[in-house]
């Protein structure tokens, strides 16, 4: 660890952090940092202790209440804390979350309607000239043989099944390069850019590298996505707007507990709703 980030983490754990004078003890923020991916120690020790503090707010404030909930099980089997189930017990009683209704749903449908579209289909075949950077000489020597099979290709596209199933290192070779249906994100991005830059019936006029060596792709078929219906998307959005109001007004309330709260040992800022592990959904 360097100098300067030994000094940063250590001027991060010098006091002790509490809310309304109840202290939070550095072997527990310690512990929770590695459920926040940071860019250094210091910044997730950060992260950890504002979701204790906000953790701790909940739970003072559900005490406060003389709130008592029984745990539940979630979708999963997973049984609640009695601690969870204060805070749940107190999210539902304190913080209300309007339900969309189907205008508020169209209004967002009709903003975002290239949003709901079936993805395009491509069927495509393509012929895979393993290669790796690590092996320059062998590297080169495939992309020679690429470019030498693509030439062949190009007088004869006839017959890319055959040269396929005679030179290709993908599984798909036994069906003549038949890669069937694929959409977008199936492919990695070299090759799905190569793609969609094809016309129906065309070849890449070069090979195109990939992380798995070179490819001669051609596409058979481009068909088109359609607009999805709104009957078939407005549950989708409803939980969509339903989770996104319910985060807006989670965040209020305990930005609300924030300002009326003594927090010391740590700089609050900015001051909204930060990560509690699930504890509150």
């Amino acid at each position: 660890m360097s100098c300067a980030l030994h000094t940063d983490l250590a001027n991060s754990v010098r006091l002790p952090v509490s809310v309304n004078g109840r202290v939070i003890p550095h072997d527990v923020i310690s512990r929770e940092t590695q459920n926040h991916a940071a860019r250094s120690p210091a910044a997730a020790w950060q992260a950890a202790a504002m979701a204790l503090v906000v953790r701790e707010l909940l739970l003072q404030e559900a005490d406060r209440l003389e709130l008592v909930a029984a745990p539940e099980h979630d979708d999963k089997g997973r049984r609640e804390t009695r601690e969870e189930a204060k805070i749940r017990a107190l999210i539902e009683r304190d913080v209300v979350t309007p339900e969309p209704d189907e205008p508020s749903c169209r209004r967002y449908y009709d903003r975002n309607r290239s949003r709901f579209r079936s993805p395009d289909i491509y069927e495509a075949a393509h012929i895979l000239f393993a290669a790796s950077r690590n092996d320059q000489q062998s590297f080169e020597r495939k992309r020679a043989e690429a470019q030498a099979v693509l030439a062949v290709l190009e007088r004869e596209p006839e017959r890319f099944a055959q040269m396929a199933k005679d030179h290709s290192a993908c599984p798909s070779a036994e069906q003549g390069g038949n890669l069937g249906q694929i959409t977008s994100g199936q492919t990695t991005k070299e090759f799905e850019k190569a793609l969609l830059g094809l016309e129906p019936e065309a070849m890449t006029p070069v090979p195109v590298e990939t992380r798995y060596g070179f490819h001669i792709i051609r596409l058979d078929r481009r068909i088109e996505g359609a607009e999805l219906p709104f009957s078939m998307v407005e549950p989708g959005i409803a939980k969509y707007l339903r989770e996104a109001a319910s985060a807006r007004a989670q965040a209020l309330y305990i930005g609300m507990l924030v300002d009326q709260a003594r927090i010391e040992g740590l700089d609050f800022q900015p001051r909204h709703a930060q990560s509690t592990r699930g504890q509150v959904s």
